[in-house]
């Protein structure tokens, strides 16, 4: 059987470039893939191809409405088969069309290309909502995303391991469009108000000591790992191969920071493989 990947999402978001970087890792890829055409093109492509991984680029939004169906059709002969849907802000892409100066499949001459995104980002409302795993490129280079990708979708030891990513933020700078659940730590005291710690982020031992002592941080972590003690399994029996978890401060610097690290430890110990990352740390 094989493992397949439907690459959507918005046009200008990345799924070309994200194409390009499973190639590089050994995908087979077929770019502006017709929907009518998935079932047959798989059949082809499986012969003889022990161990296939296809990633089928899926175009225009008519195009991708139907990858629901199609997705459970395969998965009901016993194929593997998971959606990625690239998602970016509107400002970014609009931004994106006016340096390119490309056409938005949706635009014409009375449709401009925000009113084009908005259309179309309503036409895939359902698509995002079965996608196994949404990436918001707004923020990140074409080497951000391929690092990404790589960390995502790079050869694990087990196919039916759960990728787990932890991610800090600061609501100061939007939620994260690409995460599944959101846990908000600004309850806790905010190490930005003294100014030995304010310099420093949730990586030094200061700032990371100074919110893992409060008692409410202790709290908070073991309620969560219990949380997650139930609902990892669950996930994995509900087929689902990515969980995003958001830890949310007001800058995304101290606090978020501090507690998504420690979570990490416990995921570790709960024998997870976390990948921690964190979005804003840096402004």
């Amino acid at each position: 059987m094989a493992d397949i990947l439907l690459i959507v999402g918005l046009s200008g978001a990345g799924r070309s470039q994200a194409a390009d970087d499973l190639e590089d890792l050994g995908w087979f890829v077929v770019d502006n893939m017709p929907i009518a055409l998935v079932d047959k093109v798989v059949e082809l492509a499986e012969t003889g191809s022990e161990g296939l991984q296809l990633a089928l680029v899926l175009g225009t939004p008519s195009n991708q409405t139907n990858a629901i169906d199609v997705v459970q059709s395969l998965r009901d002969v016993g194929h593997r088969v998971r959606i990625l849907y690239l998602d970016a802000s509107t400002p970014e892409l609009v931004r994106r069309y006016g340096a390119t100066r490309r056409k938005h499949p949706l635009g014409s001459s009375t449709v401009s290309v925000e009113e084009a995104i908005l259309q179309e980002r309503h036409m895939l409302e359902l698509v995002k909502g079965a996608a196994d795993l949404v990436i918001d490129t707004s923020n990140l280079n074409v080497h951000q995303l391929k690092a990404q990708i790589h960390d995502l979708f790079s050869p694990v030891d087990g196919k039916d391991v759960m990728q787990l990513t932890i991610e800090s933020f600061g609501y100061k700078h939007g939620i994260p469009l690409d995460v599944d659940l959101v846990f908000d730590v600004r309850f806790l005291p905010n190490p930005h108000w003294d100014e030995t710690l304010r310099p420093l982020s949730g990586l030094d031992q200061p700032v990371s000591e100074f919110v893992l002592r409060q008692e409410l941080s202790s709290e908070f972590i073991d309620r969560i790992q219990s949380l997650f003690a139930v609902l990892l399994p669950a996930y994995r029996a509900e087929g689902k191969s990515y969980l995003t978890i958001a830890i949310g401060c007001t800058g995304g610097r101290h606090r978020s920071v501090a507690i998504a690290e420690e979570l990490g430890k416990k995921f570790v110990e709960m024998g997870q493989r976390p990948r921690v990352i964190h979005r804003d740390i840096a402004r």
